[in-house]
């Protein structure tokens, strides 16, 4: 898959801002940085509102899937261009929700807000509506997520790939040091699991590195491309984007996000888990 077909450029983005057939998307970790400023025209979607369902721990199903994106405007047949700030890590995690629910045209604006800012590209403050469609996902492709039963028979058989950062890894914290330390029972890893965290692949710009240099990344970290492959962290969002970068990027065809991750499989009773450095 070559890179335009999942990411465009700053310049392609300003260039089709007033496409009618492209939708832009912006997804955060701070869901309040939309208010504050976004790329014009470009709607928002809250991953803790809109991606979540209310009473489940799980995202939304097709049928919530599907009314949130005719509540915002978006069809079928639209490109939508995901981006959002830290790297993209929770674009990447909407841009995995969109894979995993059949739509044909997505891709990431590499970069996201910090290369569009660091451009000294304009963001607008005006409110944007689209005008409702009738927007029907498909069934969840599950090819692409994977489940804690697979993730606990992986273990020793399929690379795990842990994309949290080495404290997290080694169960020295629970969560990203800015974050409450709360949500798993057990701190660690699971066991087998290499070690390399996400914002590795992007460059200090936000963008990703080249392809060249993110097959080394993984390479050096003894991932072997001939086994099947099982991404987690937190919750999901950075996995999403080691997910991008694996499927996406590099070519491989045997990935899969476990967006449990380490919320849910270090509350689980009896699975094996690992301290230290691992690997």
């Amino acid at each position: 898959m070559a890179r335009s077909d999942v990411l465009v450029s700053a310049d392609w983005a300003e260039q089709n801002l007033n496409n009618d057939k492209v939708v832009f998307v912006e997804v955060d970790e701070d869901t309040s940085a939309y208010d504050g400023g976004h790329i014009e025209g470009a709607v928002k979607l809250d991953w803790k509102t809109d991606l979540q369902d209310p009473v489940r721990r799980d995202f939304v199903d097709r049928e919530q899937f599907s009314a949130l994106l005719s509540e915002r405007g978006i069809s079928n047949d639209d490109t939508v261009v995901l981006y959002g700030g830290n790297n993209n890590w929770f674009a990447a995690y909407a841009y995995w929700y969109f894979k995993l629910y059949g739509h044909q045209d997505v891709k990431l604006l590499d970069g996201g807000r910090k290369k569009w800012e660091l451009d000294g590209r304009p963001l607008s403050t005006d409110a944007v509506s689209r005008p409702a469609t009738e927007y029907k996902a498909a069934d969840p492709d599950n090819s692409i997520r994977a489940f804690r039963d697979e993730v606990v028979d992986a273990i020793g058989v399929k690379n795990l790939v842990d994309v949290r950062s080495p404290d997290e890894f080694s169960g020295k914290i629970l969560a990203p040091a800015h974050l409450p330390q709360e949500q798993s029972q057990r701190p660690g890893h699971i066991p087998g699991a290499i070690n390399v965290p996400w914002s590795k692949a992007a460059n200090e710009d936000g963008t990703f590195k080249s392809d060249d240099d993110l097959a080394e990344l993984y390479k050096e970290a003894g991932l072997d491309g001939s086994k099947e492959t099982i991404a987690y962290c937190r919750i999901g969002e950075r996995s999403s984007h080691t997910w991008f970068v694996l499927q996406e990027l590099l070519g491989q065809t045997n990935v899969k996000n476990y967006d449990g991750s380490w919320t849910e499989y270090g509350s689980l009773v009896g699975v094996p888990v690992e301290l230290g450095e691992g690997k």
